[in-house]
């Protein structure tokens, strides 16, 4: 046992320190301003969202782009709540009377609604680069002028760029800033490191002349959610020199944390349950190194309870990847400038193995609710 131990956490060590590496790799680009060229198709999938689409509306309404280089298509997932509603009474409104936005409904094909109601947007859309985000999204003004400077000067066909939480407040939803960090710093260390395996599509933007090329989401649609890692996965496949990430403040999205465990859990047993069915090698060795560490840690709680583990090794082990993972969630929280938020890591370290644990547990062997309807793996 102490053997294993010690080879899974310096395995553990050198994955994440290889992130951290890979993540000073990737420049902070705060690119020239351009006069803007590129044309481009907003791609909103939404079901039941009345309370979060305000807010969306109305950073699309002040983004700083020109109103006719860009459209907005948002598709209703067969909403049951006022979402439907809300936008059609805003389309009204003379504010949006120059803004290039509408509305359809998605026809089910596949067992993903998000990836059927993207691929219907995508076959309706006027311009060649699509931008996808979520209906709980918040844009910053400069986000299609960052997009265009980049795609002016690197003529990328995808691009990866930033999420996090805004204003989280209390442990619960700070402790969901930390995870999210701490994913985006192995987001942007795996570009560092030419082995990108995560994206969001929360932020995510291609051309559909890519799109077209790996075939959409075929050969993906039995998952209900990975609309975002699994169309990553085929384009670095396909296209690995033309997909970027965009380390720009002035592309950052943000969203909102969960309130609720309940809501939490079931998030991110989504998220774990998609990781599953990875199919690029980097992602599920790092889906097994970091499922391993963390497992580590409860089996050597549960051995040194009985007798069977040194304690001080359990400890030892257990700062080392604190140390570590601090210091990547470190270099994430400097870029979004949420450092102020650090003060909650030392108990959330406690908490996270634990929590990652018993979420891999759920989506291996119970499924989870996603929009009101229950998804299995």
């Amino acid at each position: 046992m102490m053997i294993i131990s010690l080879i899974i956490t310096a395995l553990y060590v050198l994955l994440i320190g290889s992130f951290c590496w890979g993540f000073e790799r990737v420049e902070t680009n705060v690119l020239p301003r351009e006069i803007p060229k590129t044309r481009f198709t907003i791609v909103i999938p939404f079901r039941n969202e009345a309370l979060q689409l305000p807010a969306l509306l109305s950073s699309i309404l002040k983004l700083n782009y020109p109103k006719s280089l860009f459209e907005v298509i948002l598709v209703d997932d067969h909403s049951e709540d006022t979402s439907l509603a809300l936008i059609k009474q805003l389309l009204k409104s003379d504010e949006v009377s120059t803004a290039h936005i509408r509305v359809i409904t998605t026809v089910r094909r596949t067992k993903s609604p998000k990836k059927d109601a993207i691929t219907l947007a995508i076959s309706q859309a006027s311009n060649e680069w699509i931008v996808t985000t979520d209906a709980d999204s918040v844009l910053p003004i400069f986000w299609l002028d960052s997009f265009d400077a980049y795609i002016q000067n690197q003529h990328p066909r995808m691009i990866v760029a930033p999420l996090t939480y805004h204003n989280p407040k209390g442990f619960l939803e700070n402790f969901q800033l930390l995870d999210v960090l701490g994913l985006q710093g192995a987001t942007i260390g795996g570009f560092g490191i030419q082995k990108p395996f995560l994206c969001n599509g929360a932020n995510l933007a291609y051309t559909q002349h890519l799109f077209n090329s790996v075939n959409g989401f075929e050969g993906n649609s039995d998952v209900a959610s990975g609309d975002d890692v699994f169309l990553l996965e085929k384009a670095t496949t396909h296209f690995p020199e033309y997909v970027h990430y965009l380390k720009n403040p002035s592309t950052v999205v943000t969203t909102s944390a969960l309130s609720s465990v309940s809501e939490l859990i079931h998030q991110r047993v989504r998220w774990a349950a998609k990781a599953t069915t990875y199919n690029t090698r980097i992602g599920k060795i790092v889906g097994s190194i970091v499922f391993a560490q963390n497992a580590l840690l409860i089996v050597g709680l549960c051995l040194v309870l009985i007798g069977e583990f040194k304690l001080e090794v359990l400890v030892a082990i257990f700062l080392v990847k604190a140390c570590i993972d601090g210091l990547l969630i470190y270099k994430a929280a400097a870029f979004f400038d949420q450092k102020k938020q650090l003060k909650y890591y030392a108990v959330a370290a406690f908490c996270y193995p634990l929590f990652s644990v018993y979420v891999v547990i759920i989506a291996v062997f119970k499924g989870y609710q996603w929009k009101d309807r229950a998804y299995r793996q």
